[in-house]
């Protein structure tokens, strides 16, 4: 395994981090509650033998059941050989009493006494607004102090600009949390996240190298082109590949299900290395990124000029998440992140298509049409 400097922390963190998101079921649902968990301690130990340090998983992930069967995997001297990084749920968070209610639970459920690195999930503009308003930044630095959790750190979903106010809104990160791989250089935190993180010192991880998956399956055509193009080598490792050379990358999570993957994403940390990259593997990135580019999506910008809606539609992220799954042709990622993000008040069945955001849309969308057809994809 290879090790990476982590911030500016006094600890080298595997190349590789187990993501426990995705862990296996038994009803082969990738969200479902019910884990395999023979298999699944199985291949987080089995990593860890293998030279992983660092395991990350969080409250809602597998409605709940992650964070327990992550404690049963670290049983039997297993904690001790990692950080265990887990996150505050800040989709159910609105006081610091609350704050310190779901850490007190989500220590009992990972048996342990102590979270190494403790992230506030998920942070945006209004998450980030409650942060603020309701000191929780106090009562992360009491359980700090109390033992309870090592260092203070965050997750992000939102634009660069709201990034940069978080990450300049604290002195005291330690490591943040982003979404980041070739296809997203300049989505959400993107690039310019990553190298403004790292010049404060803080510790980079990266969630969703692969997209989800997509980057390591792609469509047939797009593999033809790959193996025109002479990669003989597997699309998951190009995506980690890339993100291994570059210097601010503390450690890349992957949501592993099952010990295959396992097996496959450690040979590709063993292998890894800053800088190391050929012209002919960059030219297949600008060859991928050239094709997906091509694909159909929606021509939102992003610019909120459709904002505020009367029925609290977050408009711009319905629709990019929208795009996304057009592009990629892969709608379970949608689905969650739908669940996950937009409360059932505010998803897209709730438009009542006074066309008010299609009258201010530079771009001339059909939003009230698009509205009904995203809560058929996505709603559950």
């Amino acid at each position: 395994m290879q090790y990476r400097k982590l911030g500016n922390l006094d600890f080298k963190v595997s190349a590789l981090g187990f993501g426990c998101m995705r862990l296996p079921t038994t009803d082969n649902e990738p969200e479902s509650d019910n884990i395999n968990e023979i298999d699944a301690i199985n291949m987080i130990r089995y990593a860890i033998d293998n030279g992983v340090n660092y395991i990350d998983t969080a409250y809602p992930y597998h409605k709940g059941a992650s964070e327990t069967v992550t404690g049963k995997a670290l049983k039997d001297g297993y904690r001790d050989r990692v950080k265990l990084a887990t996150k505050s749920p800040m989709m159910h968070i609105k006081t610091a009493e609350q704050y310190n209610k779901y850490l007190d639970e989500q220590l009992k459920k990972l048996q342990t006494e102590h979270i190494d690195f403790y992230l506030f999930h998920a942070l945006n503009h209004s998450r980030w607004e409650i942060v603020q308003n309701e000191d929780l930044l106090y009562a992360a630095e009491q359980a700090q102090k109390a033992g309870k959790i090592g260092y203070i750190c965050f997750s992000f979903h939102d634009k660069y600009d709201v990034f940069e106010q978080i990450i300049n809104g604290y002195d005291k990160w330690t490591l943040c949390q982003i979404q980041y791989n070739y296809m997203d250089i300049n989505f959400q935190a993107g690039a310019k996240g990553l190298k403004l993180a790292a010049s404060k010192g803080i510790g980079v991880t990266v969630m969703e190298p692969l997209r989800g998956g997509k980057l390591a399956n792609p469509p047939l055509m797009l593999k033809k082109i790959m193996n025109e193009l002479g990669y003989t080598d597997t699309p998951s490792n190009l995506a980690l590949q890339w993100l291994w050379i570059q210097p601010e990358v503390s450690v890349v999570l992957s949501g592993m299900h099952t010990i295959k993957q396992v097996k496959e994403n450690l040979i590709s940390a063993e292998s890894s290395s800053i800088g190391k990259f050929t012209d002919k593997e960059y030219k297949i990135i600008d060859s991928i990124r050239e094709f997906y580019g091509s694909r159909k999506s929606i021509r939102c910008t992003g610019c909120s000029y459709c904002k505020p809606c009367k029925m609290g539609i977050d408009i711009p992220y319905v629709l990019n998440l929208y795009s996304q799954c057009l592009i990629y042709d892969y709608y379970l990622d949608g689905q969650r992140l739908y669940a996950m993000f937009v409360p059932p008040e505010k998803q897209t069945n709730n438009c009542i298509q006074c066309k008010e955001c299609e009258a201010k849309c530079p771009q001339g969308i059909k939003i009230s049409e698009l509205m009904p057809e995203i809560h058929r994809k996505f709603g559950r």
